[in-house]
């Protein structure tokens, strides 16, 4: 059997790793993945918590004094279409690591109320979003960049069927 992908989820808020949050994050990452071309065992790291804590983490990793819906950090500098590849993939695990995210809980449940939608599928959406960003997908400008972006991330979330509720 082919390795498979190591994501661990962890929380520093109560709840927020709850056992259908977890399945939802790794279900999403791994669909994001093989929409994108990533067929070797990698590793994401995600963390859950709240807006206090993501805006530490935006002051101390961006300078960004603000709290925000998800952070990325990728591993690697790419472009929409390149990957690493298995000789990218740490010695000791032989899984590739392609970075961590950061995903603000409180965020995820105001926006969900804010755009009249499930918190499921607001959280699936922060997590393909960062997956891309892992990826080496941006939306910096307002032009093709980030069309691009928000076209793979409607037609992963329809993979998944998760429309806009």
């Amino acid at each position: 059997m082919a390795k498979r992908h190591y994501i661990p989820v962890t929380a520093d808020v109560p709840g927020a790793a709850s056992e259908g949050n977890c399945a939802l994050i790794r279900k999403v990452i791994r669909t994001a993945l093989a929409a994108e071309g990533v067929d070797f065992p990698c590793e994401v790291d995600v963390l859950l918590t709240n807006d206090e804590n993501i805006h530490q983490v935006n002051l101390d990793m961006r300078n960004v004094d603000r709290a925000t819906d998800v952070l990325s950090f990728p591993e690697f500098d790419l472009t929409p279409g390149e990957l690493p590849g298995p000789e990218d993939a740490d010695p000791g695990t032989g899984l590739v690591p392609l970075g961590d995210m950061v995903i603000s809980m409180e965020h995820v449940a105001a926006q969900a109320k804010e755009y009249g939608h499930p918190k499921r599928r607001e959280l699936a959406y922060l997590v393909v979003h960062s997956v891309l960003h892992l990826l080496g997908y941006d939306h910096l400008d307002e032009g093709p960049q980030k069309k691009q972006m928000r076209a793979r991330e409607e037609a992963i979330l329809a993979e998944l069927g998760i429309g806009r509720d």
